[in-house]
């Protein structure tokens, strides 16, 4: 059985918010309810969620992210050289209805990159006091993230006229904030970074050259980001990344296979495992696998998190067959693809269909690999 991140059942980390959460967050807003009541409704609702997790059989177990309104902005925001913007991008999502327009809140780098305090120090103080017999995880948006929507238009040139400056800025926060949580005591962190994903979509790789960026290469300086903020991590902190097409309100913002990143990404990237979004059509074929070496995990993210309907669990297995085609079964593992809810408004699914998902999860990688 794995004693180590990531396990045979994972999941990305994400979770619906409850009710009362959702109310009590809107009183806040409206200034009916103080912080101090808001943080009591959220330590209530993270202690439950904690405990469902542990319930369905998963060995580890997030908070949910019930403190964020965004899986990565709430994080951003708190890197010192970082303020809030208008947005004026719209990202157009699309599902199998059609299409939905989006404009998140931009960011602006004013002054120089740093790290002020250790960002979500509170949240996995309390996330750990109240996991047992499970292992507190922590999901954070990879430093690519800062750099990938607004590229170098969303960066000072006075602060930064050398973009290399910026990056070991950035690298250095990182590294920083890595080495604190490891001090804490988190053995499991997950850098959630749709760039990797999205960069092999044609369309987004236009995207970026259209704004003067080196598009079929970018993936390369992104990987010795990451690389960067997790070297010399603690010998006992595991560390994957999470790739995923976007994921708001059940929609989809990028396509296509992992194979334009794929021989860099998985022989490049520094981390112990990938969590892979393969739900659909969407995500291509198994071929990429190849390239893993040998001793990194794969996490297949089979169980859509985008609809309620359950997958069969003789498909489940008959496609992590497939996989296991090229790259060893003993290095494969399983997950829901994304998270239940990546922004605050969450996925088109109920409570119970979410917990049945995780049910299910728990339930094949206990059958395949006699563990879950």
């Amino acid at each position: 059985m794995r004693t180590s991140p990531p396990f045979r059942a994972d999941h990305v980390g994400s979770l619906l918010r409850p009710p009362e959460l959702l109310a009590a967050r809107d009183d806040f807003a409206a200034g009916r309810i103080g912080a101090e009541h808001l943080r009591a409704v959220e330590d209530a609702s993270i202690a439950d969620v904690v405990m469902m997790q542990s319930d369905v059989g998963l060995q580890s177990a997030t908070d949910g992210e019930f403190r964020r309104a965004s899986w990565h902005m709430d994080f951003i925001y708190q890197l010192g050289g970082i303020t809030k913007a208008p947005g004026n991008l719209a990202v157009h999502f699309r599902n199998a209805s059609g299409e939905i327009e989006f404009t998140p809140a931009a960011l602006h780098v004013g002054s120089k990159i740093r790290l002020d305090h250790t960002i979500f120090e509170d949240d996995f103080r309390y996330l750990k006091s109240v996991v047992s017999a499970v292992t507190p995880k922590l999901t954070i948006p990879s430093p690519n993230m800062v750099h990938y929507r607004g590229g170098p238009a969303s960066i000072d040139a006075s602060v930064y006229p050398d973009m290399e400056q910026f990056w070991a800025d950035l690298a250095a926060a990182y590294h920083e904030e890595v080495q604190r949580l490891g001090r804490l005591g988190c053995t499991y962190l997950q850098l959630d970074d749709t760039s990797l994903a999205y960069l092999n979509d044609p369309a987004q790789r236009a995207e970026i050259a259209e704004r003067g960026e080196d598009a079929e290469h970018l993936h390369l300086r992104y990987i010795r980001q990451v690389n960067q903020a997790i070297a010399d991590r603690p010998a006992d902190m595991k560390v994957t990344t999470h790739m995923c097409r976007g994921n708001f309100r059940s929609s989809w913002a990028a396509e296509g296979g992992y194979d334009f990143v794929a021989e860099a990404l998985f022989s490049q990237l520094d981390v112990d495992g990938f969590f892979l979004e393969y739900d659909d059509e969407r995500s291509g074929g198994f071929e990429p696998l190849r390239f893993v070496p040998k001793g990194k995990m794969v996490v297949l993210g089979l169980v859509t998190t985008k609809r309620g309907e359950l997958e069969s669990v003789d498909a489940l297995k008959r496609r992590i067959d497939e996989a296991a085609r090229f790259v060893p079964l003993d290095q494969l593992c399983l997950s829901p693809q994304c998270g239940f809810s990546s922004t605050v408004e969450g996925n088109v699914l109920t409570q119970e269909q979410q917990r049945a998902k995780l049910r299910l999860v728990v339930q094949v990688a206990h059958e395949v690999w006699g563990e879950g």
